[in-house]
């Protein structure tokens, strides 16, 4: 990440990047023949990640002793996969159900942009999971072209974009971009939303950036780190009459606190929903440490559950070590972004989805793509090392077990 300028001002955009920024709207969709490049990569490791999901309904049955094979889309149709296919199908309170009533599942903590979608393309495609998995699919495409074109934003060498995407959907977590998860969504309203913050389209930004909180609190991270770029960048009373689109993003998250509230009574009800159901009570960080690295390392879980507080308490050193070396850098909305996730992940009663929020960091893959351009065998040892974890994190999730 060493290319990153130092200083105060916004993310620089190369010449090209600026000159996109003037060029006519139909161009500005137009796919470069490095874009296309992108979604090649990106079609192939899908194509990977369905046959992984094909041969594990064979190879690992959820019993023993079966003879025939779960459904085709059934691998990916396992934990909130769930929780949003019920709020789509059934809405946040069901027959009168909800918080205090026996069995509840807590689901007023997953916010409404991704539920809403799926029952809208439930319209069109009639199976839940495949509806849900087409969201991904076409998601995960502008994700990672946004990526890319960031990345060459950010990079000077050839290839950067290419060379970002592929260790972003090589990650160990990126089964989730693929399942019937918030994450590619998520990322196909942030991704565009920082490029056009980067070329001070605010506007723009900022209704990407609202859609985004719609459907995860980490809109509102974005939208901090955002509404920093647009104060470091401010110049001119013309730029300041933009401000008030940096307020927008606040928009959903208040107006499902309004909803849970007309229901409950409860203006937190999807925190405190989080509080039952994942443990996410307030600890300070030192406590939550202390008590992922018992159930890594203290003989208190399975071994497939200390496998993954152990990967939990690795993503945490990951993302510290993000926000240290941004700050360094002086990559200050970068910095705040990552660091108000690793703030909301790093206080609960243990971490619980850190290793997924990895995704959600773009200045890791483009600084794990820079360090790989100029030393390359990082890359070939970043291959060897993330191929056979993503593989078992897939398999993971695919076969039912806990992954994330």
């Amino acid at each position: 990440m060493s290319t990153l300028s130092p200083g105060l001002r916004p993310p620089p955009v190369r010449p090209a990047a600026a000159a996109a920024a003037h060029e006519p709207r139909e161009a500005r969709f137009r796919l470069s023949p490095a874009d296309r490049g992108v979604l090649w990569l990106y079609l192939l490791t899908r194509i990977s990640l369905w046959i992984t999901a094909h041969f594990a309904r064979w190879l690992f049955p959820a019993q023993s002793g079966v003879r025939e094979a779960a459904p085709v889309l059934a691998p990916f149709q396992h934990w909130d996969a769930n929780h949003y296919l019920h709020i789509a199908r059934d809405g946040y309170f069901p027959a009168g159900a909800g918080p205090g009533t026996s069995g509840w599942d807590n689901r007023e903590a997953f916010f409404p942009g991704y539920p809403l979608l799926l029952r809208a393309v439930h319209t069109v495609v009639p199976d839940w999971t495949a509806a849900g998995l087409l969201i991904s699919f076409v998601a995960g495409a502008v994700a990672v072209l946004a990526l890319a074109r960031i990345a060459r934003a950010y990079l000077p060498e050839e290839g950067a974009g290419h060379r970002t995407a592929g260790l972003f959907l090589l990650s160990p977590c990126a089964v989730f971009l693929a399942a019937g998860y918030t994450e590619a969504l998520f990322l196909a309203f942030a991704l565009p939303a920082w490029l056009a913050a980067m070329k001070h389209r605010w506007a723009l930004a900022a209704v990407l950036t609202t859609f985004g909180a719609a459907v995860r609190v980490s809109g509102l991270f974005l939208a901090a780190a955002i509404g920093l770029l647009f104060l470091l960048s401010a110049r001119t009373g013309r730029h300041w009459r933009s401000a008030g689109w940096t307020l927008l993003p606040a928009l959903p998250p208040a107006a499902y606190s309004w909803y849970l509230h007309a229901h409950t009574g409860d203006w937190m009800a999807w925190k405190h929903a989080q509080e039952r159901g994942w443990y996410r009570t307030f600890h300070p960080p030192w406590e939550a440490w202390a008590n992922t690295w018992t159930g890594a390392f203290g003989g208190t879980q399975s071994t497939g559950y200390a496998f993954m507080f152990q990967a939990e308490l690795a993503a945490m050193v990951v993302g510290l070590a993000l926000v240290a070396l941004l700050v360094r850098r002086r990559r200050w909305p970068e910095a705040v972004y990552v660091a108000l996730s690793l703030w909301a992940l790093g206080t609960s009663y243990w971490y619980t989805s850190v290793p997924r929020a990895t995704l959600l960091w773009w200045p890791l893959w483009i600084g794990l793509a820079a360090l790989s351009l100029r030393r390359p065998w990082f890359r070939t040892v970043y291959l060897c090392v993330a191929a056979p974890v993503t593989t078992l994190v897939a398999l993971t999730f695919l076969t039912g077990r806990w992954a994330g």
